[in-house]
């Protein structure tokens, strides 16, 4: 499978370097080391020792500096060889790790695959994960998905699932003939919504509100960045309001292929700020929240996909000839983009 390398893949959430040891990750096919320098700044690395292919995930930091476990090998941030222990200690001029840049932004640690000058401004704005930003965020979470991300993205610009997968948590089945859905793009960012008026307040956005059962008007909004970072607006005010007198999470949902059938999903929510009015949850509520969540990711999501992926790697056939529906339209923008970035990328 071909992938798109000269963008920006989330290799860690920044509070995984924040430990002694350092993190071993597979980001579209190549193995990658990930830890911080002296200063705390963080550095990738081929999860190789160029000596005899040992993954240094499997060593240790020191001051910075990474050590091969297999001969004690040490390489810098710029994965030369800064020390050989054996002998007379001579590095051969081959002895060097390739380096990736990286950028950690937003509590996350981006990755540049690409040969080409990394753009930072090409990095998707998820600021309000920051704790500047005042939010209330969940614990950061990471899975993986033995699909590819591909199908997860897809499954994530289709709003309309959740009326059935979802049913009791973000939606209920009645709510796919009464819903309002568009597609826009800005440049590369594909927006897919979905509205929903004077309904019966899904389960988890209950929760969140007035937890009281009256009816609401529902937004969600999900954008879509290449090559598949996803950050989905939802949430439920009174009908006929505004979203100034409601309350609305931001769902991050971070994919970074590790190969054509595995996936490393990174996803994490903020509550939004938006009717002062209203109490924050209490803490079981939270918990209860969270649960829902996990459930929703890992006990609906998850199995479906990896469902889907034995179907198609089964009768391959079926990837060459899905029968799309309006909903899909979302998912089909997006794919057209990445399609024609890979095109591009390959062309020169």
């Amino acid at each position: 499978m071909t992938f798109l390398r000269n963008a920006w893949y989330v290799a860690a959430w920044a509070e995984q370097l924040d430990g002694n040891g350092p993190v071993g990750r597979t980001i579209i096919g190549h193995p990658i080391v990930l830890f911080r320098d002296l200063g705390g700044e963080p550095v990738a690395l081929t999860d190789v020792c160029p000596h005899r292919f040992a993954p240094l995930h499997r060593g240790q930091v020191h001051d910075g500096i990474i050590e091969c476990a297999y001969h004690g090998l040490r390489y810098d941030h710029t994965g030369a060889c800064v020390l050989n222990p054996h002998g007379s200690g001579h590095i051969p001029s081959k002895l060097h790790a390739a380096s990736y840049p990286v950028v950690e932004r937003d509590t996350i640690v981006w990755i540049w695959m690409g040969d080409r000058q990394p753009d930072p401004s090409l990095i998707p704005d998820f600021s309000y994960l920051n704790p500047t930003s005042g939010l209330l965020t969940s614990p950061r979470g990471m899975i993986t998905m033995e699909a590819n991300y591909q199908l997860i993205a897809d499954n994530l610009l289709d709003l309309s699932h959740a009326a059935f997968l979802h049913q009791g948590i973000l939606g209920e089945r009645e709510h796919a003939a009464i819903a309002e859905s568009g597609v826009s793009q800005e440049g590369n960012t594909v927006y897919a919504t979905r509205v929903l008026r004077d309904i019966a307040p899904p389960g988890l956005f209950d929760m969140m509100f007035r937890r009281d059962g009256k009816p609401v008007d529902h937004w969600t909004t999900m954008r879509w960045d290449p090559p598949a970072l996803l950050r989905n607006d939802a949430g439920v005010h009174p009908v006929g309001g505004c979203r100034d007198d409601g309350t609305g999470i931001y769902g991050s949902h971070l994919l970074t292929p590790e190969t054509e059938h595995r996936t490393r999903y990174y996803f994490c929510a903020a509550q939004q700020d938006l009717c002062q009015d209203l109490d924050d949850p209490p803490d079981d509520v939270r918990d209860q929240l969270g649960e829902l969540r996990r459930f929703a990711f890992e006990e609906q999501d998850k199995p479906m996909i990896e469902a889907q992926q034995r179907n198609i790697d089964l009768e391959p056939g079926l990837a060459a000839s899905p029968v799309a529906l309006r909903v899909d339209q979302g998912a089909l923008r997006a794919q057209k983009i990445l399609d024609q970035l890979i095109a591009e990328e390959q062309a020169q």
